[in-house]
Parts: structure tokens; sequence; C-alpha cells
């Protein structure tokens, strides 16, 4: 059985999807972007703001399991640049202790929803 993590706290599903599911004691997070959940409005004066408005949602999404950033596993990011990765890689690193970070993927793409610049998604268990 698994359970559907839903928080108003990130923005809504846009598709057939869920902002994250539960399988035993395993999260499985749907990617996401910048946009803000209190207005709708995409974040992206700089590359810092958008990557941290990707993370607080993810956070929120975490929270919303019962978890935190300590519970991440794996993550995958998706950027549309490479030249981006210094600058997400910094703000990235701020939510993690850099002695129990989660392995990792970076990938560049050739297009992300809303041609925002970063998605992240996560795998966390409990």
């Amino acid at each position: 059985m698994k359970t559907i993590i839903f928080t108003e706290n990130t923005p809504a599903p846009i598709g057939p999807y869920n902002q994250a599911v539960l399988k035993g004691n395993t999260l499985y997070t749907s990617g996401q972007i910048a946009i803000n959940p209190k207005t709708g409005e995409l974040v992206t004066a700089t590359i810092e703001a958008e990557t941290q408005q990707v993370m607080e949602n993810m956070k929120a999404v975490l929270e919303a399991a019962g978890m935190t950033f300590e519970n991440v596993v794996k993550t995958t990011i998706f950027i549309m640049n490479m030249n981006d990765f210094a600058a997400i890689n910094t703000v990235y690193g701020s939510y993690f202790n850099e002695k129990t970070a989660p392995a990792r993927e970076t990938v560049q793409v050739a297009c992300l929803p809303k041609n925002l610049n970063v998605e992240i998604s996560m795998i966390a268990v409990l």
C-alpha cells in the first residue's frame, strides 16, 4: 500500500502525479520547480533565488511526510545550464550536512517545465 503525500505549502501538481508517494518507509518525491506556493508566481530573479525556492518547496514536501533533509538518501538535480552548477550547488549544499549528504546526480537537460533553470527530486527514508 502506498500513501499519497500532499501539502498546500508546495505547488499543487498540474498533471496526473502527486507531490510525493510514501511506500513503506521510503518517500519518493516528484521534481520541484521554483513556484512560490503562496502566490503561484515563478521565482526567477537569480539562479540562487530559484534554487532556494525549489529547496523550500522540497522541504515542505519532506515535512508533510514527517521527514527532514537528514532523511534524504538520493537526489537528482536537472539544470538547464551547467554553468549554473556552482551557484545551484552552493544553495543546495546549505540544506545538508556535508558529512551525511545524500547520493546525487546532476544532469543538464534541454528544457524544464515553465522554462525554468533547475528542478530537483529526492528519495528519503524514515
